[in-house]
């Protein structure tokens, strides 16, 4: 039987690295060990409720969803066995499979899954449910989702909301769920470690690993443990990858995790948000400025520089995605063309400081970035010192994430990171905002062309309709959100993401991963194997 006292004793083992033998079983053979051990972050202090944003980036782990994405970003069934858009596209009609219970034995029906997307659109969390009129239960079997309005980006909620029984569901679900995933939680001592094992409810394939532990410790701590043996799969920065660790062996994941600088597009006017936040820059506001900025970054720098080479250059916030439009891509690393755009615009050096300016305004604005991230610091850094020869100052400062969101997102230049699954988020970044968009949008761009082309894809008929109108609001020859067009960000660089995998673990071939929040490793792993006898 599995022993938690055993196991528990094991991880503090790990964490300390002091304990005469411990996991020396571990280094000494090759069979499968009794469980595997996981340094891959994704600690979610809220706890682990669906309802309440957790697994919104998919793989919700001991969750179940309607739907999923294969490893090439396809969707295909989950719970549903049949799903069915109305031709008003007001109503989605899902089957769901009659066999399923929650990793407690109870049975999973419609009326479960209606209650979670309820309870999900009446939480006003993290996740935007706010067209859904209500969803209700046909029967054990069918579940209808009602929505105030067209929208085909409702189907990402499909693939990331997981299902949570309505019996068991309430105050204190998040830190013992109940679901009817591959997993289900035995134990969590916060800040630490959590102990997950295989549920022997779930209907799908079964995973061949049966216990996971994952470690919440610090990098140091976990790179550490790694190199003692102890870890069999470990998520390091782009900047560690290059090592070599005994035993492991290096596993690259393309990811749409991207990395950009959010341009505030509106001038300074005095105007504020409800809430007194300051917005616009008169710097930025210039479209030529947000254009040359684009030409003088030399993207490959940044990833051989900055990710070490783990990562491609970033040319829009959905690169690489069956919605991305390949004709925005262009030849950066110019600083000639980044010049004449600033000339032609006015810009000029007429004190001969290094600095163009025009009407009395300095062509210089800072950067800001969360203070903890090197990665965002090393990005802005790079970048001040390129726009330095084309004569734009630009002022790396590391700053309080909360006092980036809450006072100084819609008046400064920030570096933030997206990617996501769903062209959804793509919406949200571009179109017009509201009077206090947060950091969606808070440059508080707007083009009535690309509000048009946003609003038409996520009112389109099917997803496969919907691409086409994605695409012109990238650039439809004459406008668009791109660099061609408005400019309203300098995407940087999409980052690899980098994990040491213990050499007898096979974890098959890996989707391409979202903007890194969970765990996006495990989103194939009942296909996980170990090699070795």
């Amino acid at each position: 039987m599995y022993n938690i006292r055993y196991l528990t004793g094991a991880v503090l083992c790990l964490l300390l690295l002091a304990a005469p033998g411990c996991g020396r079983q571990q280094q000494e053979s090759r069979s499968m060990p009794p469980a595997l051990t996981l340094a891959v972050g994704g600690e979610n202090p809220e706890g682990y409720d669906p309802t309440l944003g957790w697994g919104s980036y998919g793989n919700p782990l001991f969750h179940s969803t309607l739907l999923r994405r294969d490893a090439d970003l396809n969707i295909v069934p989950d719970l549903a066995t049949e799903w069915k858009l109305a031709e008003n596209r007001l109503t989605w009609t899902v089957t769901i499979r009659p066999d399923v219970v929650f990793s407690d034995g109870s049975p999973l029906t419609a009326r479960d899954v209606a209650y979670t997307f309820n309870t999900a659109a009446a939480a006003g969390g993290v996740l935007d449910l706010a067209n859904l009129g209500r969803a209700e239960a046909v029967d054990d079997i069918t579940v209808q989702l009602h929505l105030k309005q067209p929208d085909i980006t409702f189907i990402n909620y499909l693939i990331t909301l997981g299902i949570v029984p309505e019996k068991l569901h309430g105050q204190g679900y998040g830190r013992g769920p109940v679901g009817s995933g591959p997993y289900r939680l035995v134990r969590w001592d916060e800040g630490q470690q959590m102990i997950v094992e295989a549920n022997p409810y779930y209907y799908g394939r079964q995973p061949a690993i049966k216990r996971l532990i994952f470690l919440f410790s610090g990098e140091d701590a976990a790179l550490a443990a790694a190199k003692a043996g102890r870890v069999d799969v470990l998520a390091v920065p782009s900047s560690l990858a290059a090592q070599a660790i005994p035993g492991m062996k290096l596993h690259v994941v393309k990811s749409v995790d991207n990395r950009g600088l959010m341009f505030p597009c509106v001038p300074d006017t005095g105007v504020k948000t409800p809430r007194g936040l300051a917005v616009g820059n008169d710097v930025t506001a210039d479209v030529a400025i947000r254009r040359a900025v684009n030409f003088a970054i030399n993207r490959q720098a940044l990833v051989d520089g900055v990710l070490e080479g783990f990562g491609r250059p970033a040319f829009g916030a959905v690169d690489d995605l069956p919605w991305d439009n390949p004709t925005i891509r262009f030849r950066d690393n110019d600083a000639e063309k980044a010049g004449a755009i600033l000339a032609e615009a006015g810009w000029l050096d007429r004190d001969g400081d290094g600095v163009r300016e025009k009407d009395g305004v300095k062509a210089e604005f800072t950067i800001v970035y969360n203070a903890t991230d090197s990665l965002r610091q090393g990005l802005s850094l790079a970048v001040a010192d390129m726009l330095r020869p084309v004569g734009i100052r630009a002022v790396p400062r590391g700053e309080n994430w909360d006092r980036i969101k809450n006072e100084l997102v819609h008046s400064n230049v920030v570096v933030f990171g997206f990617g996501g699954h769903s062209p959804l988020e793509m919406y949200k970044l571009y179109h017009s905002p509201g009077a206090e968009p947060s950091y969606w949008n808070g440059g508080f761009y707007t083009n009535a062309v690309v509000d048009r082309y946003l609003e038409q894809a996520r009112a389109a008929a099917s997803f496969a309709d919907s691409i086409p109108l994605w695409q012109k609001a990238q650039w439809d020859g004459r406008t668009g959100l791109s660099m061609a067009g408005d400019a309203p960000w300098a995407w940087l660089v999409n980052l690899d993401h980098t994990y040491f995998i213990n050499q007898c673990l096979d974890v098959g071939r890996s989707q391409m991963e979202p903007h890194g929040h969970g765990w996006p490793i495990t989103a194939n792993i009942n296909e996980w194997q170990w090699t070795c006898n």
